[in-house]
């Protein structure tokens, strides 16, 4: 049987479902956790707990740390190195990277000509000030996060320039969004090997503005129009990502795209779906290197 380690976080919900459905099909369980990994340059080798990763036939990355930061460049670094030595990885580390900055994300999105809302990026404040004065109410959000994690919202006004300063001394550059009124849905679309497999909702009725379910939001099954499908077939077609979910929000002028997801998610899929994401996954991945 193929040897196939899971890129993740100890204790995930997500990690541990892929490691266990892996572990059920080859026979062994191989849960890795980046932080733990040593990449030995002079004998060619990568080693995690005794195991010499370069020995492996495949990994999948499901996460590369608990939270998103720049130091997970790095680890995606060691993920190259052992893609390099013959080691199939699933997504290609360089593919996680170009989506893992939301700032490289919105560009490569942004060249393509996908629809997205207003956004721009400055390290000014006082260039910041004239762009949420021109959107009346943003959204900053910090270059590496995900589920809403340290974006603020700023409305035009007098506390506007405290505010900015605030967000500034921890995200130097600053990206800017104007906040759109999603009546409290957005849409995870999820693609497999660039094909289109389902999507779900992320509603929320509570006072929060973004529909996170740390802030309170809940998965639902949802039909997009062919336009929204077709829409993120494009974005996500820009990064050659084998799992992956677009978050896009449907609006009266048509859908637009928040970001392409370096890893998707399968707690939506589950939840609003009754789908396997990890069976799924890893049936991908398995049918793949047997080829």
């Amino acid at each position: 049987m193929p040897q196939i380690a899971v890129i993740g976080n100890s204790g995930g919900w997500s990690s541990e479902l892929l490691a266990d459905y892996v572990a059920g099909v080859t026979g062994s369980r191989f849960l890795v956790e980046m932080q733990d990994v040593c990449l030995d340059l002079s004998h060619g080798k990568v080693w995690y707990d005794g195991t010499d990763l370069t020995q492996l036939d495949a990994i999948i990355v499901k996460k590369i740390g608990p939270y998103y930061s720049p130091h997970l460049l790095d680890r995606l670094e060691i993920l190259r190195f052992l893609e390099h030595r013959g080691v199939r990885i699933f997504s290609r580390p360089l593919n996680i990277l170009r989506v893992l900055d939301r700032l490289s994300c919105t560009i490569t999105l942004g060249m393509a000509g996908i629809p997205m809302p207003p956004t721009s990026v400055t390290e000014n404040t006082d260039q910041a000030l004239k762009i949420i004065d021109d959107y009346k109410e943003a959204v900053l959000k910090p270059l590496y996060s995900t589920k809403a994690r340290g974006m603020r919202v700023i409305r035009h006004g007098r506390e506007a320039h405290i505010e900015v300063e605030n967000f500034k001394k921890e995200n130097p550059i600053m990206y800017i969004q104007k906040k759109l009124d999603i009546h409290g849905r957005d849409l995870g679309i999820v693609f497999l090997g660039g094909e289109y497999i389902t999507t779900y909702a992320r509603c929320n009725d509570t006072a929060s503005w973004n529909t996170t379910t740390v802030n309170g939001g809940k998965y639902v099954a949802y039909d997009p129009s062919p336009e929204t499908i077709n829409i993120a077939r494009k974005a996500q077609a820009l990064f050659d990502l084998d799992f992956t979910s677009v978050d896009v929000v449907e609006t009266p002028d048509g859908p637009l795209v928040f970001e392409v997801s370096a890893f998707g998610g399968f707690k939506g899929m589950e939840i609003a779906r009754n789908m396997d994401g990890a069976k799924l996954y890893a049936d991908y991945v398995l049918k793949r290197i047997a080829s």
